[in-house]
């Protein structure tokens, strides 16, 4: 499974209600080390596909989204875990870094 597109629309039901942890990358286009990571997001949702659910927000286009978790800086993974944040980190990382995020979850 690869990244879903998250949006206020469907935030509850993919994050909130999901019975697996979910990791978001808060993210937009024009973000440098954004794109730095999207490799390695891609490959840790493909790698722990039904273990974790991995969904990427655009700040662009999801503006009121990323207030309502008061994002000010990104990229932002925040991980999920029963609807609840479980954890949060601001800025570029290594995948071995990405991947020491959710392992504690799963």
């Amino acid at each position: 499974m690869s990244e879903i597109t998250i949006n206020a629309g469907n935030f509850e039901a993919e994050v909130l209600q999901s019975n697996i942890p979910v990791l978001i990358d808060f993210w937009a286009p024009w973000c440098g080390p954004c794109k730095m990571i999207a490799p390695f997001i891609k490959q840790l949702a493909e790698e722990y596909a039904g273990k974790i659910k991995v969904g990427k927000i655009n700040i662009d286009e999801e503006g009121d989204l990323a207030a309502e978790h008061g994002i000010v800086s990104i990229p932002t993974m925040v991980l999920y875990k029963g609807g609840s944040v479980a954890e949060q980190k601001v800025g570029a990382l290594p995948k071995h870094g990405i991947e020491a995020l959710i392992k504690g979850y799963i």
